[in-house]
């Protein structure tokens, strides 16, 4: 089972690219931590430090295209280095922006979610340029599985910053940390020969490129990760109202805790497991996995046991981790050749739009009905989303060679 992970390391310069890569994006995991209690700090309400937070998210997923579009066109460094630099102007801007201002965040933090440094669209995008195609599963699912850990320290670590420095503190320390991981990205990028972009393919003479989401089976795989993530943020916004409910804060958090450790786990063991992952199949077993929380939450199960729900959530969670990974592969190998990074762009779009749809829908069923509900909501999500892996499969069957290393075909629609 080690062997893919050999493998791995064993290609030049790839390691190093996933290490950082992550350390990269660390920042995006507790900035809406400090930043949620930097705006409730000077205005008192969670309603605005939620529409900042929005406004950063919406910058975010907005902007997606545009990075991974250029992310395939130009110099990975110096793309890197601009972004870095421009989100943590943003980001110092709100550190020190006057309590008397306040209204003048959102506008600060959308730009600033604009140019979030694009590290997932140009890591993913070099797991498209490895031959070996039990290498590559194994980057993607490393990839899944030491990201996951990031975001179970992240939010502990800003949250600790917090309570010790400040919500300011805490924030500018994450800005510094964002600073210097993505410059060593970028020194690392240099050094993996990714000065220059791949080339595109010619097109013939008096034909425009079309959209990067016209290739087969791309939209498709895009909107079965929009329902994933839908389904995700139903069952974390479950998790968190039944700790609500039993007066237990704390309770939510471990719950939350075991749940990504199987996932963990699950990501390690899938990375070393021989022949290509099956997407569809994954998908159905983190549906399973949402729909067992449904009886045995409130108010199905009232009273309810959080160490029973804690055993289906680390059962359910070795899915998780995997699926992601499959789903992410998925995505490089049909993406059109030299532009696997705007795809990449496109995802984060899509899994933007998947998490705001999903977080006023399970608000509507925690209010009415109670967590059953949402689990309930989340387990509809991956119907959805399974059928449309399923039908993305079918459209353009499993392949063990990314498009960047295929030949283009004349139905390409590139």
């Amino acid at each position: 089972m080690l062997r893919p992970y050999r493998q791995l390391l064993a290609v030049p310069h790839l390691a190093s690219l996933l290490v950082w890569s992550v350390l990269a994006r660390l920042h995006g995991t507790g900035t809406s931590i400090a930043l949620t209690f930097l705006v409730v700090e000077w205005t008192g309400s969670y309603a605005l430090a939620g529409l900042v937070m929005g406004a950063l998210t919406v910058g975010n997923g907005v902007s997606g295209p545009w990075r991974g579009r250029m992310a395939d066109r130009t110099s990975a460094p110096r793309l890197i280095t601009v972004t870095v630099l421009c989100y943590v102007a943003g980001l110092f801007v709100l550190v020190v922006l006057p309590a008397s201002v306040w209204y003048a965040a959102p506008v600060i933090a959308f730009f600033t979610g604009l140019s979030t440094p694009p590290a997932t669209q140009l890591v993913r995008s070099a797991f498209t340029r490895i031959k070996d195609s039990q290498a590559r599963t194994a980057a993607y699912g490393a990839e899944a599985t030491v990201f996951e850990l990031t975001f179970m320290l992240g939010p502990v670590l800003t949250a600790f910053a917090v309570g010790m420095l400040g919500p300011r503190w805490a924030l500018g320390l994450i800005a510094a940390v964002s600073l210097g991981a993505n410059l060593v990205f970028a020194v690392v990028l240099r050094r993996a020969g990714m000065d220059t972009p791949q080339p595109l393919p010619r097109l013939a003479e008096g034909t425009r490129r079309r959209s990067v989401l016209a290739a087969r089976g791309l939209a498709l795989t895009l909107f079965s990760s929009l329902f994933l993530v839908m389904a995700f943020t139903m069952v974390d916004l479950a998790i968190v109202a039944l700790g609500r409910e039993l007066g237990q804060p704390t309770v939510a958090g471990a719950l939350i805790a075991v749940w990504a450790v199987g996932s963990l786990i699950g990501g390690l063991v899938s990375g070393g497991l021989p022949g290509q992952p099956r997407p569809t199949l994954r998908m159905a077993m983190v549906g399973l996995g949402m729909a067992a929380l449904v009886p045995v939450l409130p108010p199905v199960l009232d009273p309810t046991s959080p160490v029973l729900i804690g055993l289906i959530l680390a059962i359910g969670g070795l899915a998780i981790a995997p699926t992601i990974s499959a789903s992410n592969q998925r995505i490089g190998d049909i993406s059109p050749q030299g532009r696997a990074a705007e795809a990449v762009g496109w995802l984060a779009t899509f899994t933007t739009t998947g998490g705001a749809l999903a977080a006023p829908v399970a608000g509507w069923l925690l209010d009415r009905f109670g967590p059953a509900a949402a689990a309930a909501g989340a387990t509809v999500a991956m119907v959805f989303g399974t059928a449309l892996m399923a039908w993305s499969v079918r459209v353009v069957p499993r392949t063990t060679t990314p498009a960047d290393q295929r030949q283009p075909e004349s139905s390409d629609p590139v």
